[in-house]
């Protein structure tokens, strides 16, 4: 969309509520919160209704450069003293988890975390995720956490070691066609997390009957895609944002300390 201007980023925000309205019933002052990509959507949409306000069919209302449908003008984001948010697009946040690490949660972490809950990632189902980046680490540690195989597809051999530490069972190189072949037929989920453009066909050919391939990265230019990849195994290849309010309030959860496991079926 077009960047209204002054434009003061911002959607991964993490602090203490200083003040509520006398409607605030979910908080406090003094409780640890969070805010991020999202601050407001129409609340009457399906989408909405079923707490994927991040799909609102009205349109939601981003952190930074969208309309200010509660307090008029522009929204600023995060970068700021305060911020000012219905509490229905508030979060909450344990104090026992550490509050620098929890903001990257909010963008990173619930991109790369709805996918693989939405398309039911878990134990022995083999995982890969392409890219080690912002997103790539955040869903190596996610596939690792839900019990899954997890492999790493990279063109970089020097981000072995850090993807390793990260979770990753093995590391193959995207540009070794050996490596590559080893896996075709073999995979049921891949996150593909990269923006540089890429051959998806590669990735799609390494999947079983009903492997599913999301994109969370956003490539400048279209893909070439070979249907015949798809049809012949029904493969699917699909896209994925971020989470809505409920789902990202499940992911911060998931990092209590106390949490030993989230409900994810076998």
């Amino acid at each position: 969309m077009p960047t209204v201007y002054p434009c003061v980023p911002g959607h991964e925000i993490v602090g203490r509520i200083t003040r509520i309205g006398k409607a605030v019933k979910k908080f406090k002052e003094g409780d640890f919160a969070a805010v991020g990509g999202l601050v407001n959507s129409c609340g009457v949409c399906p989408n909405c209704r079923e707490g994927l306000e991040q799909y609102c069919d009205n349109g939601f209302t981003l952190t930074y450069n969208s309309e200010d449908k509660i307090l008029g003008g522009v929204t600023y984001g995060g970068h700021s003293q305060s911020v000012v948010v219905d509490e229905s697009f508030v979060l909450r946040v344990s104090p026992q988890v550490d509050l620098a690490a929890t903001a990257p949660l909010l963008c990173a972490g619930i991109t790369t975390y709805s996918p693989m809950r939405h398309w039911n990632v878990q134990r022995g189902q083999k995982v890969g995720i392409v890219g080690l980046g912002g997103l790539g680490h955040m869903g190596l540690k996610f596939a690792h956490a839900f019990g899954a195989p997890t492999v790493l597809f990279t063109t970089s051999p020097s981000k072995s070691a850090d993807a390793k530490r990260m979770g990753a069972d093995e590391i193959v190189i995207s540009k070794n066609d050996v490596e590559m072949q080893k896996h075709v037929n073999s995979f049921d989920f891949i996150l593909d997390t990269v923006s540089a453009g890429h051959d998806l066909n590669v990735y799609l050919n390494l999947f079983k009957r009903d492997g599913t391939m999301t994109l969370v990265g956003a490539p400048p230019k279209p893909p070439i895609v070979e249907i015949f990849g798809l049809m012949m195994k029904r493969r699917q290849l699909a896209g994925s944002g971020i989470g809505g309010i409920r789902e990202i309030q499940e992911m911060l959860d998931f990092f209590v300390p106390s949490t030993e496991s989230l409900p994810i079926s076998n």
